[in-house]
């Protein structure tokens, strides 16, 4: 199955070091709680992969795949989630924890205690000018939260998505069920990202971020959760 394509005003390729590198994203279905995430990338992925390539996934299939992704009518914000979604910097790429609903999800996943002193230190950082703070200390769980925005494809328009449980362990199935292919799944918008699991592990986190860092599956209804790297 062909299904490489470079999204619209994305490059194709890009210059990290002395290194350029082919970043082609992949097209799938609309991914569920029925799907198994191997399974996607064996069918989507399997036939063209070549040696060398390494496997992107977004976090938020994985999450999907896991059972993840709440719907936004099950989701009861309590008053501190109301609070404290007030104090987040809203920006055009995406919600994050500026809604009740994430945040509350945030409180869930993270505890009242991290999110508070997050919140704490977050303060402290912005009478420094310092923006970034409260992710650094609440962590991948609250950073990997997704609420609907505009461009959200249905059904997840009503949706808040959790990070990925186990990323680490899920990149080792995905490599196996592929044949030993390197894989790894990312947390990257059109501001900046993370690599959440690799493997194998000793891959270059930092690299990949490098070579990810303007978000080649794009941040609206491109329909591309994963692609390929290339050297």
């Amino acid at each position: 199955m062909e299904c490489l394509t470079v999204n619209e005003k994305k490059n194709e390729k890009i210059t990290v070091g002395e290194n350029q590198y082919a970043r082609l994203a992949i097209k799938t279905h609309i991914i569920t709680n029925e799907d198994d995430i191997c399974e996607v990338a064996k069918k989507y992925a399997g036939d063209v992969l070549q040696e060398g390539d390494i496997l992107f996934i977004t976090e938020k299939i994985v999450a999907c795949t896991q059972g993840r992704a709440i719907p936004m009518k099950d989701i009861k914000p309590r008053k501190l989630a109301k609070f404290l979604c007030k104090f987040v910097l809203k920006t055009p790429h995406g919600i994050g924890l500026g809604i009740p609903e994430t945040m509350e999800m945030a409180l869930r996943e993270c505890g009242i205690v991290r999110i508070l002193f997050a919140a704490g230190v977050s303060a402290v950082g912005k009478l420094f000018g310092k923006r970034g703070w409260f992710y650094k200390v609440a962590g991948y769980r609250a950073r990997s939260i997704d609420g609907p925005c505009d461009c959200t494809i249905p059904p997840y328009n009503e949706y808040v998505v959790l990070g990925p449980d186990e990323p680490d362990a899920v990149a080792e199935k995905v490599s196996c069920a592929l044949g030993g292919a390197s894989v790894i799944i990312t947390d990257i918008n059109d501001l900046d990202g993370q690599i959440l699991g690799a493997y194998p592990k000793d891959i270059d986190r930092d690299l990949m971020v490098k070579i990810l860092k303007d978000n080649p599956l794009g941040q609206e209804r491109q329909q591309t959760p994963m692609g390929i790297i290339r050297k």
